[in-house]
């Protein structure tokens, strides 16, 4: 009964993909968690990540949510590719 349990836990994690503005430069940051984007945010300001913690400030201005890791990690790396930041310039522009 706990491993079903533990199965059904798992089964409903979420991974995020997510986009942060710098308020500093407004540089862009393009990543994916397991944490809800709004607690890796908080993570990205108080300085865990060499690039955050040089250009923080940050902002969180897009968030996509995935049942599957390997999904969002592929929509990472679409999203960090020339194509996909004029995806996101484009939705952030109709806002």
């Amino acid at each position: 009964m706990a491993e079903r349990r533990r199965r059904n836990i798992l089964s409903i994690a979420m991974t995020f993909v997510y986009e942060l503005k710098s308020l500093k430069n407004r540089k862009r940051y393009i990543g994916s968690a397991d944490l809800a984007p709004e607690e890796r945010l908080k993570k990205h300001n108080y300085g865990s990540n060499k690039f955050t913690k040089r250009n923080r400030p940050f902002v969180l201005i897009y968030k996509e949510k995935y049942a599957d890791k390997t999904e969002a990690r592929k929509r990472e790396n679409f999203l960090k590719s020339g194509v996909g930041r004029k995806y996101l310039d484009g939705i952030l522009k109709n806002r």
